[in-house]
């Protein structure tokens, strides 16, 4: 199977001797990472089966969050941390997504634009909930960002997991949404927009930006995602999801690579081949800028404002959290199983560790 890091491999050495000196610190850092991630270079442990007699070497894993043999695991240990802030109520997706004409500027200006973006979508679903024609209090909202299509190209929005309702100023009340409807998503996205522009012209970038992009719809989705447990297990994947996994690359050959993915309006199966030299260029332009947040907590979801979810639980009839209380304690756990050889099964014994070459950062 061909993966990211045989592509890395192979052309990363000349596609970084031709762009290097334009390229982020964090792009070399990643593709460094990816190639690196699970050899021997990272070191790692030395084992020896006893019952077929053969020796097995597990090397450590890069942490990269852009390496896609590091995340696949993530998801499901988010989910169990999220569980404090489930509450029995429909949730809501609500997604913004910036316009072509403004791409290329978000794409060179990554750190900058990427927080504005947060920060003028937030506040527009916010003050719009606040309205007493939609919800008419404070809600609480989970956002994280995106920026790929399913055939790697530059596509920037956010998905905000939203509860259907709101509490209320005084915080007396649970304010509940309509099971199908939140906000109307056109005042929403004349909100956005504004709040963006306004923004924006607090940079030297605003002239930078074509007027007509302020006259034109920007397009914000709002849809009923269901329950609480089903909507964050619904959010978790984009998460932990890297722009492209292994197991949509079919091959590498002659310089070019393949790979497939499903067309979000059809579902249709789809192949893609590009060189080498443009699958690496289409990969890194989702690499993010170093110790960037890419998922954030906004209202009563806000670490600062978690204390509200105890008042919320009480208004709405709900349980009392019992993450805590169901959490079981590292000295009560059962000693771990014995480490099992891959290939016959028989138990490994350690032997010796494999001291890494190199130390990357994350």
């Amino acid at each position: 199977m061909v993966e990211i890091a045989d592509i890395f491999r192979i052309h990363g050495p000349e596609y970084r001797e031709k762009y290097s000196a334009r390229m982020l610190p964090s792009h070399l850092k990643a593709m460094e990472a990816i190639e690196e991630c699970r050899t021997e270079s990272l070191g790692g442990k030395v084992y020896f089966c006893t019952s077929c007699q053969e020796p097995h070497y597990s090397y450590h894993s890069c942490k990269n969050r852009h390496c896609p043999k590091c995340q696949n695991d993530q998801a499901e240990k988010w989910l169990e941390a999220q569980r404090h802030l489930l509450l029995p109520v429909v949730y809501f997706m609500v997604t913004f997504t910036l316009p072509e004409e403004l791409r290329n500027l978000v794409r060179s200006h990554q750190k900058m634009l990427y927080n504005i973006l947060f920060r003028c979508s937030a506040k527009a679903l916010q003050e719009l909930a606040r309205d007493a024609r939609f919800v008419g209090g404070k809600i609480g909202m989970v956002g994280i960002l995106q920026t790929w299509t399913r055939d790697l190209f530059y596509h920037p929005h956010i998905h905000y997991l939203v509860p259907g309702g709101g509490l209320s100023a005084d915080g007396s009340k649970w304010l509940s949404s309509r099971q199908d409807f939140f906000v109307h998503e056109k005042p929403l996205s004349v909100l956005f927009r504004a709040k963006f522009r306004d923004e924006l012209k607090k940079t030297d970038l605003f002239l930078l930006v074509d007027p007509a992009v302020w006259k034109k719809q920007w397009v914000v989705d709002c849809e009923p995602v269901g329950s609480g447990k089903e909507a964050f297990r619904y959010l978790a994947p984009y998460i932990f999801r890297v722009a492209i996994s292994n197991n949509r690359i079919l091959k590498l050959e002659e310089g070019k690579v393949t790979f497939e993915y499903k067309e979000s309006d059809t579902g249709q199966r789809k192949l893609c081949t590009v060189s080498a030299e443009e699958f690496i260029r289409r990969f890194l332009q989702h690499v993010l800028p170093n110790r960037f947040i890419k998922v954030r907590y906004y209202g009563f979801l806000a670490p600062t404002n978690r204390r509200l979810l105890g008042t919320i639980r009480e208004l709405l009839g709900a349980p009392v959290d019992e993450t805590k209380a169901a959490a079981v304690d590292s000295d009560a756990k059962e000693p771990c199983n014995a480490l099992r050889c891959p290939k016959c099964g028989g138990v490994l014994v350690f032997i010796r560790t494999i001291e890494p070459r190199s130390r990357l950062p994350t």
